[in-house]
C-alpha cells in the first residue's frame, strides 16, 4: 500500500531503492533473534508502534489520492517524505509489521499465486489511479440521495435534492416533482421512502423506488417530508434544466419558461447548452429570453445592458417583471435609462396589442350578431314580419346540438357536422308551422302579427321546460376547437370564436347565394318587392312566403349551433338576443343582407370598446341609444333598398 500511495509522484528507480531498503529490514528480521534483540524490541516496542501509527495516516492519505484528482501531487509528495522518515525509523528497531505487509494475502497463498515484483505493483497501481482519475467522481446515488431526504436539516434535504437531480436517473425528475408537491413520504419505523395516499385507517404506502406495495400503516407511521421556499425554487430549476431535454417541444418550451427569473449557473449552463442544438423557434426564444433574464444579475454594466436591449423585443410579461426589478435596483445611469426607456416601448407595444385582441373579440361578438340576426333579415326584412319568436328558434337550434350529442357520446369531435344541418331542418321545420299555422293569417298587421309571435315565443320556452329541462344544459366543445392560437406572448385567439367567426362568414356566403342564383332566392325577391305582380307572373306567394319563413328559421337554428359553443344553453336563452337582432337588422337597412353583415360586426366592435369604460350593461345601453340618434339622421339603415324593392 506504501508503493500505491507513492506511484503518483516517484520514479520507478526511486521506488525500487526504497523497496530495496524495506527487502533487507525483511531480511535482518528473518533472522534468529537473540535475546539482547528481544530486550531491545522490547524496549523499541514504543517505537515501532508510533512508526506504525504515522504510516497508517499517510496509506490512509494514499487512498484518497486513489479516489480524487484534487491534490493529488501534494499528498504523494507528503507521503514519500513520510514514507522515507518512518524507513529510515524502521531501519535501526527492526519493526515486525514491515515483514508482515511484505506477505502475500492468504488468499493468494492458498491459490499458490506468485506475489507480484515490485516493477508490476507500481504498474498495476499507476495503472488504476489513471483510469480512476480518468472516469471522473461518480454521480450521487439516488437511493443515497433519497434517504437523506429523512434528515430535518433543510441544508441536507436541499443537498439531497441536488444529488437527485444529478444522480442522471430517468426518474429523477419524477422524484424532485413529487417532492415540490408534496407527494414524498417516509416510513417511521425504518426511514423508507414512500409515495402515501390517505385511507380511512391511514395510509396506503408505495415503496418510491421500486414501486412495490407495502401496505397500509397508521396516520401516525408515515410523515410528509417537508420543504421550504428556498428549496421550492431550487426545486422547480432543477426539474426544469431536467425537462429541458425533453423530446416534446412543449415541455421544453414550459421548462425554459419555468426557468425565468432566479436561476443558478449550473440552470444558465443548461440553458446555452440547450441552446446550441434547439431547433423549435418557439423554444429557442423562450431559452433566449431566459438567458437574457439571468444577464440583468451580471456584475459587468456591459452584460446588463446587452441583457436589456435582449429583453426591449419581447413580448412576454417575465421580461417585464424582469425589467421592472432592475429598474428598482439599477445604479448604474445608462443601464438605468436604457432600461426604462425598453420597458415604456414594451408597455406600447403590449397596449397595441390589447387593441388588437378587443377587436378579435369585437369581431366575434359581431359574428355572433349576425348569425342570430341573419335569418331576422329574411323573415323582417323581406316578408315583412316581426318575429318575437326569433330568438327561441335560435334556442331551438342550441338544444338540437344538445340531443345530437347525447345521441353521440362517443363522438363529441364530430357531433357539430351533424347538429349543423339537423338544427337547419328541426329550426326550420319549426319555422314552416309557424308560418303556416300562424302568420299567414296575419300579413299586413304587423301589430297582431308581434302579439302572436310573443305568445309563440312563451309557448316554445315552456315547452323545452317540459320536454327536455328547465335548468340549463351542457353542450360540449369538441377538441379542435379548445384552446387558443398564440400568435405572439401578448395576444392569442381563441379556437372557439375564431371559429364562429368564419363559420358565420360561410352562412353569410351560402344565404346570399341561395338568393342570387337559386329559383329559389329569384322568387323571394320577386315576392317581397311586388307580391301582386309576382302572383299574376304565376308564382306561388303562399309557397313562397312558407320556405321564406322556414329559411330564415333554418338560418336561426344554425345559429344556435354556434351560440351553444361560447355561452349557456337554457330555456331563456333566446330572449338575450331578440333586442340584438332587431338592432342589427334597422342599423343595417332592412332587407339587405350586406348591411346586416356590417351593422352586426360594427356593433360589435363598438360595443367591446366601450365596455372596458362603461361596463357590459351601460355599453348596451349607450348602443341602443346611437342606435336611436342614427335612425333619426338615416332612417333606412347603413345601405337602405333602392328601386321597385324599396317602393314595394
Amino acid at each position: 500500500m506504501l508503493v500505491c500511495g507513492m506511484a503518483w509522484g516517484q520514479s520507478a528507480p526511486e521506488l525500487t531503492l526504497e523497496q530495496s531498503a524495506i527487502g533487507a529490514v525483511s531480511d535482518e528480521q528473518s533472522a534468529p533473534m537473540q535475546p539482547s534483540v528481544l530486550t531491545d524490541a522490547a524496549a523499541e516496542s514504543g517505537a515501532s508502534a508510533s512508526a506504525e501509527a504515522a504510516l497508517q495516516p499517510e496509506a490512509a492519505g494514499a487512498r484518497d489520492t486513489e479516489a480524487t484528482m484534487s491534490g493529488t501531487t501534494d499528498r504523494t509528495a507528503a507521503a514519500a517524505a513520510s514514507a522515507n522518515d518512518s524507513a529510515g525509523a524502521v531501519s535501526g528497531a527492526e519493526v515486525p509489521a514491515t515483514a508482515q505487509e511484505q506477505q502475500p494475502p492468504a488468499s493468494s497463498q492458498a491459490a499458490g499465486a506468485e506475489a507480484p515484483t515490485p516493477d508490476e505493483a507500481v504498474g498495476t497501481d499507476s495503472a488504476g489511479d489513471a483510469a480512476a482519475v480518468a472516469s471522473g467522481p461518480e454521480p450521487p446515488s439516488l437511493a443515497a440521495a433519497l434517504a437523506k431526504l429523512t434528515d430535518r436539516s433543510f441544508k441536507v434535504k436541499e443537498q439531497a435534492a441536488a444529488d437527485i437531480a444529478a444522480s442522471g436517473d430517468p426518474r429523477a425528475a419524477e422524484f424532485l416533482k413529487a417532492l415540490l408537491e408534496g407527494d414524498l413520504y417516509y416510513r417511521r419505523d425504518d426511514n423508507r421512502i414512500v409515495y402515501a395516499e390517505r385511507t380511512s385507517g391511514g395510509w396506503a404506502l408505495t415503496d418510491a423506488l421500486t414501486g412495490d406495495d407495502l401496505g397500509s400503516v397508521g396516520s401516525r407511521d408515515a410523515r410528509k417530508i417537508t420543504i421550504n421556499n428556498r428549496m421550492r425554487s431550487a426545486l422547480r430549476t432543477d426539474i426544469a434544466a431536467l425537462t429541458l431535454a425533453s423530446p416534446d417541444p412543449a415541455q421544453r418550451l414550459s421548462a425554459a419558461k419555468e426557468m425565468m427569473g432566479d436561476v443558478d449557473d449550473t440552470g444558465v449552463a443548461a440553458l446555452r447548452a440547450q441552446l446550441a442544438q434547439e431547433e423549435d423557434p418557439q423554444v429557442r426564444d423562450a431559452i433566449e429570453l431566459a438567458l437574457a433574464v439571468a444577464g440583468l444579475q451580471a456584475e459587468s454594466p456591459a452584460e446588463r445592458m446587452a441583457a436589456v436591449q435582449a429583453l426591449g423585443t419581447s413580448l412576454y410579461p417575465e421580461a417585464r417583471n424582469a425589467l421592472d426589478d432592475l429598474i428598482g435596483t439599477e445604479q448604474d445611469p445608462a443601464v438605468l435609462a436604457a432600461a426604462e426607456a425598453a420597458r415604456a416601448d414594451m408597455a406600447q407595444r403590449v397596449k397595441n396589442m390589447r387593441r388588437l385582441e378587443t377587436v378579435f373579440f369585437g369581431l366575434s361578438l359581431g359574428s355572433v350578431l349576425v348569425l342570430a340576426a341573419i335569418g331576422l333579415a329574411i323573415t323582417f326584412g323581406v316578408m315583412g314580419v316581426i318575429n318575437m319568436a326569433h330568438g327561441e328558434l335560435i334556442m331551438i337550434g342550441a338544444y338540437t346540438t344538445y340531443l345530437v350529442q347525447l345521441a353521440m357520446p362517443n363522438a363529441i369531435d364530430w357531433s357539430l357536422f351533424v347538429a349543423i344541418p339537423a338544427a337547419f331542418l328541426v329550426a326550420g321545420l319549426f319555422g314552416v308551422a309557424i308560418e303556416r299555422g300562424v302568420i299567414r293569417f296575419l300579413y299586413g298587421r304587423p301589430l297582431e302579427t308581434l302579439l302572436a309571435t310573443f305568445g309563440l315565443s312563451l309557448i316554445l320556452q315552456q315547452l323545452v321546460r317540459t320536454t327536455i329541462s328547465a335548468q340549463n344544459v351542457i353542450v360540449e366543445n369538441p377538441s379542435w376547437m379548445s384552446g387558443s392560437l398564440q400568435l405572439n406572448p401578448a395576444l392569442s385567439l381563441t379556437f372557439n370564436r375564431l371559429y364562429i367567426f368564419v363559420f358565420a362568414l360561410l352562412v353569410f356566403v351560402a344565404l346570399l347565394l341561395v338568393l342570387k342564383r337559386t329559383a329559389l332566392g329569384l322568387q323571394v325577391r320577386a315576392v317581397s318587392q311586388n307580391r301582386a305582380m309576382a302572383r299574376a307572373m304565376g308564382v306561388r306567394s303562399a309557397r313562397v312566403d312558407a320556405l321564406t319563413f322556414g329559411l330564415g328559421a333554418g338560418i336561426a337554428g344554425v345559429a344556435g349551433v354556434a351560440l351553444s359553443q361560447l355561452t349557456n344553453v337554457g330555456p331563456n336563452m333566446g330572449q338575450a338576443y331578440i333586442i340584438d337582432s332587431f338592432m342589427v337588422v334597422v342599423f343595417g337597412g332592412v332587407g339587405n343582407l350586406w348591411g346586416t353583415l356590417v351593422g352586426g360586426l360594427t356593433l360589435g366592435v363598438a360595443n367591446k370598446f366601450m365596455e372596458p369604460w362603461t361596463g357590459a350593461v351601460l355599453a348596451k345601453i349607450l348602443v341602443l341609444v346611437f342606435i336611436i340618434l342614427f335612425i333619426q339622421w338615416r332612417p333606412r339603415g347603413l345601405f337602405p333598398q333602392r328601386g321597385r324593392a324599396a317602393e314595394g
